[in-house]
């Protein structure tokens, strides 16, 4: 069964919630922090601007809004299209102990957490724990060490709070969303497969063997694909985090160690500095060759692949790394940036449910957030 980015079993999702008329509103809106204004935060704040003056705009209310350096902060609120330069104009400086204190007042209470930022996410479940919602597109906080999820979790059921992580894997993608809903339906997930990089997606989907795979990797960095070290793409590092978060949604408490990852970058690639990578690219070209031609011989596409496979018995093994797969496997296809994730189940043990849809970019990451937020202030 494949789904595409906005439909889920052949139906198009509603929004979590989605009110109709002023009646829907809470009398009180909900107080709002962002943290972090770059491309993500950006592109939060003008989905906000773009709600003044509707239902949507009734429910929420931007208090604080805070970069590494500086915050600004306004107890009655700040108009979303005045974010920017009330940011730049502000002289306070940005201190995470400042945020509970600013989103003191009637309403529910919101963190979104719009950085990379280990600080932050170090302080998801102290928030939590004090009933402010956290909402984030960081993969730090449930990606990591599987003491922290705990954590988290442990926090939202004493706060009585909740954590909006909808943005952390594939951009929003009904990903996480799906795999609790089959669950809460007695549905048990027997494997997981998936292409969860953006930007290994694009790499791939466009590599032919003939042109060097250096070459490609400058042009998905130039276009902003890739970080600006494609090698924290390339270590697949970003994907085990991301296997890890659907793996714990799956009822699977995996650690970080019980990850393998084969990494594409080659050790004498891995030991520069980040000024010395772009003329050692090369490095890449000659393996990656060698695997295309063999994938290629044998009528097979290769594909960076995150894996979770679990027997009847319980037992779990997880991998993520590059994989050759036969033109017509479920992951084989897609375009782009597409993330596309296999689940295999109870329900879908023969041919799995698929998601497929963009697994990137500000935009769809901006209303993945929001969508989390609404749900959560009700």
């Amino acid at each position: 069964m494949s789904v595409a980015a906005s439909a889920l079993h052949g139906q198009v999702p509603q929004a979590w919630p989605r009110p109709t008329t002023a009646a829907a509103v809470q009398a009180a809106p909900a107080r709002v922090a962002l943290l972090g204004t770059g491309t993500v935060g950006g592109a939060v704040i003008a989905r906000l601007a773009s709600w003044r003056g509707t239902a949507f705009g009734e429910r929420l209310s931007l208090v604080h809004v805070a970069n590494s350096r500086r915050a600004a902060v306004g107890l009655d609120g700040i108009a979303p299209e005045q974010a920017a330069a009330a940011l730049a104009e502000s002289s306070q400086a940005s201190a995470l102990g400042d945020i509970v204190l600013a989103l003191e007042g009637d309403g529910a209470r919101v963190v979104i957490d719009a950085t990379a930022s280990e600080a932050v996410a170090e302080q998801h479940a102290q928030w939590l724990a004090q009933g402010i919602h956290v909402v984030t597109a960081c993969k730090i906080g449930q990606g990591t060490s599987l003491a922290r999820w705990r954590a988290i979790r442990e926090a939202c059921a004493q706060g009585g709070s909740g954590y909006g992580d909808s943005a952390t894997v594939g951009a929003g993608l009904p990903l996480l969303r799906s795999l609790r809903e089959l669950q809460a339906g007695g549905d048990r997930i027997h494997a997981i497969a998936g292409v969860l990089s953006g930007s290994l997606a694009w790499l791939f989907n466009h590599y032919d063997g003939m042109r060097p795979f250096s070459a490609l990797v400058r042009q998905a960095r130039d276009a902003g694909y890739t970080e600006p070290d494609p090698r924290d793409d390339l270590s697949g590092e970003d994907v085990r985090r991301k296997l890890l978060i659907l793996a714990r949604a799956a009822g699977v408490a995996l650690d970080a160690s019980d990850v393998e990852v084969a990494s594409l970058v080659p050790p004498e690639l891995a030991i520069l500095s980040r000024e010395g990578v772009d003329a050692a690219l090369p490095a890449l070209d000659a393996p990656l060759r060698e695997r295309y031609a063999e994938a290629y011989k044998n009528g097979e596409k290769l594909r960076f692949i995150a894996r979770l496979e679990r027997d009847d018995s319980g037992r779990s093994s997880a991998k993520v790394g590059l994989e050759s797969l036969p033109g017509d496997h479920p992951l084989a296809g897609g375009a782009g940036t597409d993330n596309k994730v296999a689940i295999w189940s109870d329900r879908y043990r023969v041919q799995p449910l698929v998601i497929q849809g963009p697994g990137a970019g500000a935009e769809v990451t901006a209303a993945g957030l929001l969508d989390d937020v609404l749900r959560l202030v009700g």
